[in-house]
């Protein structure tokens, strides 16, 4: 369970009030959950999962210490028939699900990791070896973490983008937006469209959409 707020007295409060309930141990400020790193200095709070990283890397089991700049080469469309089946896709879906999990604190990867997903049902070699690269990737950008300065306004700000027929299977388009509250980043999504779009206007205008419905529900 995590408490925050920014009245310590009051915090101290629940916190001695749930004590009385239920057998509790207090860990002190929050450093460590769930896999989620929390650093605090006197600038902000720095969010991040090295440590999970280097789990997933232990359990990937690469057989060599190459990284890479990206995590998916530019204009790749992957396709169910691609390459040859996996003889057992368990290990697939298992870091795949592990990348979605990551996705959480790297927003550099969710389009990645958004379109290997399509393929947990039937991975293929093809497959296997573009799930590779994001792991080389995060290999070499394992520091890298999200800031949350202490003084930032309350103003949202939001950025969308789409790709026009991405998919070369359906020929549906992507959306993809972020959100950022003064200098924080607190939302982020890459998503298939429901729809066929004619046009890359039409792509646009889609992704717009969906983030409007994000910052209504924000605000």
């Amino acid at each position: 369970m995590i408490i925050t707020g920014d009245d310590s007295e009051y915090i101290a409060f629940v916190k001695a009030r749930l004590r009385d309930q239920f057998p509790m141990t207090d860990l002190g400020p929050l450093r460590y959950f769930l896999g989620i790193e929390v650093s605090s200095t006197s600038d902000g709070f720095y969010i991040s999962q090295g440590k999970y990283i280097q789990d997933l890397l232990a359990r990937a089991a690469l057989g060599d210490e190459r990284t890479v700049e990206t995590p998916m080469e530019l204009n790749v469309k992957l396709q169910p028939t691609d390459g040859d089946s996996l003889p057992d896709p368990t290990r697939y879906r298992h870091l795949v699900g592990s990348l979605v999990y990551l996705a959480v604190t790297r927003p550099d990867i969710s389009y990645p990791v958004h379109i290997l997903s399509q393929f947990v049902s039937a991975p293929t070699t093809v497959h296997y070896s573009h799930l590779l690269r994001v792991l080389r990737y995060l290999r070499g950008t394992i520091t890298r973490r999200l800031f949350f300065p202490r003084s930032s306004s309350l103003q949202l700000q939001c950025y969308s983008d789409a790709t026009w027929t991405s998919d070369p299977s359906d020929r549906r388009s992507l959306s993809a937006y972020c959100v950022f509250l003064g200098g924080s980043l607190i939302a982020w999504k890459t998503k298939k469209q429901t729809a066929v779009s004619r046009s890359s206007v039409e792509a646009e205008l889609r992704a717009m959409a969906l983030l409007t419905a994000e910052m209504t529900w924000l605000r």
